[in-house]
């Protein structure tokens, strides 16, 4: 596929506010995409009721403007129409893929092995399934709906990382793609938009390696071509866990209310890249002629060998940086 052809998107957490380390994955984002030719699609992702805070798409949309990130057009929201996500699910059951699930996260904790440690995922096991056959149409929209997944290696090419295998079924077995509330599973609607939006290279946190096998495995169910990857190593805090909005001091909005520059986040973000030796203010225009892709791949080794940390103390320094 030609460069100019290609598209990328930047799809903001609406769960809270953003903080460095989204920062520094949505500027390489921008970067690779402003060097390579891709138009860059802004998502509003709004179909998790449960996670949605009040402002939060508002608030993320001024943190981008803040460091430089910008995009094509105008922002796509998902929840303005259902239909593809419908279509999809009705695919999905029209090729006996999928099954209504009624069973309790309780009933399926106690038939399943131990939860991941790391993010607490519960396998759903296959002897939890209904018999067969399964209806291959959908009668209502407000109950669960799980894809069928057999144990598979599912391999996961990424242009930072590597080749990477993982085991959907093993992992996460029958995946919800739909919920009761009547809207699609985040693992369903994000492959359908990036299958509809033509996003051709998805940039985001490493976190989020494993999802890509699970996305791969929808999207050729679905009949449509996955991504291409490019994951980036996350920031963590000084406890040692990912940057998250619990690390409050640490968002784009509040560093902003305390007068830290624009700049000597994006000098951050560039110094804990390997892009810069060290901190100091730097504009997105300095940021974009330093991380090529080339300079990105480079960086990538030393990040995953030594995670970067974003600690107590960083704010108040970044704050002598302007």
């Amino acid at each position: 596929m030609p460069a100019a052809a290609r598209t990328t998107r930047l799809a903001p957490t609406p769960s809270g506010a953003l903080h460095v380390g989204n920062a520094r994955t949505f500027l390489v984002n921008w970067a690779l995409a402003r060097h390579e030719g891709w138009r860059i699609v802004l998502r509003l992702e709004d179909l998790d009721l449960g996670r949605v805070k009040a402002g939060a798409h508002e608030a993320a949309l001024q943190d981008l403007a803040w460091i430089g990130v910008d995009w094509d057009g105008t922002p796509e929201v998902q929840s303005r129409d259902l239909t593809p996500y419908r279509e999809a699910l009705a695919r999905l059951a029209t090729d006996g893929r999928v099954f209504r699930c009624d069973r309790s996260r309780t009933e399926i904790r106690n038939a399943a092995s131990a939860p991941h440690a790391d993010d607490g995922e519960t396998r759903y096991p296959p002897e939890l399934r209904p018999p067969r056959p399964w209806p291959t149409g959908i009668a209502t929209w407000d109950a669960n709906h799980r894809l069928l997944v057999e144990p598979a290696p599912e391999v996961v090419h990424d242009e930072f990382l590597g080749t990477h295998a993982f085991d959907p079924g093993l992992e996460a077995g029958d995946l919800v793609v739909w919920t009761k509330l009547g809207v699609p599973a985040y693992q369903l609607a994000v492959v359908v938009d990036d299958a509809r939006q033509g996003v051709s290279d998805v940039v985001r946190g490493d976190d989020l390696l494993a999802s890509a096998a699970r996305q791969q495995l929808i999207a050729r169910h679905l009949g449509v071509p996955h991504a291409r990857w490019w994951h980036v190593p996350l920031v963590y805090g000084d406890d040692g866990k990912r940057l998250a909005k619990r690390h409050g001091a640490h968002s784009l909005a509040q560093l902003r209310a305390d007068g830290v520059p624009a700049a000597a986040v994006i000098g951050w973000c560039a110094a804990s890249l390997g892009l810069i030796d060290r901190p100091r203010a730097l504009e997105p225009r300095e940021f974009l002629a330093r991380a090529t892709p080339d300079a990105l791949r480079a960086a990538m080794p030393a990040l995953r060998a030594r995670p970067s940390v974003f600690g107590a103390d960083d704010p108040r320094s970044l704050g002598s940086l302007g």
